[in-house]
């Protein structure tokens, strides 16, 4: 009888249609694949039992967050090898089940899922890690209530785990490079000083930092700029690091931190808006409802920095659908638009989009930097969350390198002006002259 490696290989082999780009391992020592790949570790039969039981990416993930698949080697080159597997290829969930019940009709396909439910004994459905966010339904999507437990879910894990992986900036977002050689914490400043002198901060202005994280921009704002700051989260974990970091700067009488949605903020207007990494959690369907309560929180004349993930648009955007990975244990009911989108509906809601900086090439190497940091300490970081979480935190940074670097993903910085009715925007002549 073939050793369980072998099986494995000819059985995904045959499932999938091609070869597997990596070696496979697996639970009783032996090996099969090219001998220089990258080694996926299938651990024990529970990893297959996932997989069966929730074909996809949302069973891979299950296993690897459960510890039951692992790789050995690079963990880049073997995300790399297997993303138009896991990513690329195949098309959205509803489609593939479809494809996978024209497949289970043909009779050799049927004969390998049976193969690999015998190889998985005993074919029981295994519990999801319990990192993994639990639904009731998804037809109430970004009420107040279920964002406060998305942001809960994602955030609230520990601010010394995210200590560790962010360093001492304790900036959660794309830092600004001056050379891949920087450090995270200059790029981290750079990247906080290039927001503030887009939004022309001066002493006595008035800015809100909506998701304003652990307090790293209203701190720069407000220590650099001599700015007054009101920074909102839906985070009490982000909330309390904050409010200590602030009142160890000697700050609080220029900065205050609530735990509050950005809906219900109603003290405008201020002079200048800063959403660093939040519009992520927004949602299609909740954007121009942003865009329209953040115009009116700012003077006529008040500059907006939206820094934003953005995906590559498609040719069916109806067929968009989250990915299940992110959803189920990295970032609850987030969602991505094309760049294209953003500015439309922002111009949609009364601004005026005066600059546009795509900066994806950052986001990647400031991601490596993140995976680097867990990577140093994992031993810690496992300790300081859970095992499965660190598991998550490592394989999500890990992929997003990859998909900014491919192009897959990307970020952009969005300048918009709420202009007077007189037309006087008050920007430079000269663009990037931001002061």
């Amino acid at each position: 009888m073939q050793d369980a490696a072998q099986r494995l290989k000819t059985l995904a082999e045959q499932l999938m249609g091609t070869s597997l780009p990596v070696r496979i391992r697996a639970w009783d020592g032996s090996e099969s694949g090219p001998p220089n790949a990258p080694a996926l570790v299938v651990r024990n039969r529970r990893a297959l039992r996932h997989i069966l039981w929730k074909p996809g990416e949302l069973g891979l993930a299950r296993a690897w967050v459960a510890g039951d698949l692992d790789v050995d080697g690079d963990l880049y080159e073997a995300l790399d090898a297997m993303a138009e597997f896991i990513w690329e290829r195949g098309p959205q969930p509803e489609e593939a089940a479809k494809s996978l019940l024209q497949s289970l009709r043909e009779p050799r396909f049927r004969a390998a899922v049976r193969s690999l439910i015998a190889l998985s004994a005993p074919f029981l459905p295994p519990a999801p890690p319990p990192e993994e966010m639990r639904r009731h339904g998804r037809l109430h999507l970004h009420t107040k209530g279920s964002d406060r437990r998305a942001i809960s879910h994602h955030y609230d894990v520990g601010n010394d785990f995210y200590e560790l992986v962010l360093g001492p900036s304790m900036v959660y977002s794309c830092a600004y490079w001056e050379s891949p050689e920087g450090t995270l914490e200059d790029a981290q400043r750079d990247k906080l000083e290039l927001i503030s002198r887009k939004l022309a901060l001066k002493p006595g202005m008035r800015l809100l930092d909506v998701g304003c994280g652990w307090g790293s921009m209203a701190v720069h704002a407000a220590r650099e700029h001599g700015v007054r700051v009101v920074g909102v989260t839906l985070s009490q974990e982000q909330a309390a690091y904050a409010r200590k970091r602030i009142a160890d700067e000697g700050l609080t009488d220029r900065i205050e931190i609530r735990v509050q949605d950005y809906r219900d903020v109603r003290d405008g207007p201020y002079d200048a808006i800063s959403s660093i990494g939040m519009a992520e959690h927004v949602g299609a369907e909740r954007y121009l409802e942003y865009a329209n309560d953040l115009y009116a929180l700012l003077r006529p004349g008040g500059r907006l920095l939206n820094h934003q993930i953005a995906r590559r648009p498609q040719a069916d955007e109806a067929a968009y659908s989250v990915d299940e990975f992110i959803d189920a244990y990295v970032f609850p009911d987030g969602e991505l638009a094309p760049v294209g989108t953003t500015v439309a509906l922002l111009e949609q809601a009364g601004f005026e989009v005066r600059d546009l900086e795509t900066i994806r090439e950052h986001y990647a190497l400031t991601l490596r930097r993140w995976v680097a940091n867990l990577e140093a300490h994992w031993t810690e970081g496992q300790r300081l969350t859970s095992p499965g979480r660190a598991r998550i935190w490592r394989l999500y940074m890990a992929a997003s390198a990859l998909a900014f670097e491919r192009n897959r993903i990307g970020v952009n910085q969005v300048l918009a002006v709420r202009a007077p009715e007189g037309g006087a925007s008050g920007m430079p002549l000269r663009a990037r002259d931001w002061r």
